[in-house]
């Protein structure tokens, strides 16, 4: 008898995306989709945009005394944001 060598498929497509090099820029779609989630709908009806470059994300928010409080919290989100992820996507936040 012989043995088979089975693997999830969950398995084989990261296994693809990472060979392919599409693997971060999946995990930086999510963790941009996934702040409204983690910072809540009080703070998400004040923010803009959110994207990440160089391992920031930049949040832009309309409320100026949001954004200072915020600031202060910046290492919470940043390692609440990549747990949610599950992955290290993200160093910092930069709230404009």
């Amino acid at each position: 008898m012989f043995r088979r060598d089975v693997k999830p498929i969950s398995d084989l497509i990261l296994r693809n995306l990472r060979q392919q090099g599409l693997e971060m820029p999946l995990l930086q779609k999510r963790l941009v989709e996934a702040w409204p989630v983690v910072a809540g709908d009080d703070i998400a009806r004040y923010t803009l945009n959110a994207y990440i470059t160089n391992q920031t994300l930049h949040v832009h928010l309309t409320s100026p005394a949001l954004r200072a409080d915020l600031s202060l919290r910046r290492q919470e989100f940043v390692a609440l944001l990549n747990e949610y992820v599950g992955n290290q996507v993200i160093a910092d936040i930069r709230f404009c």
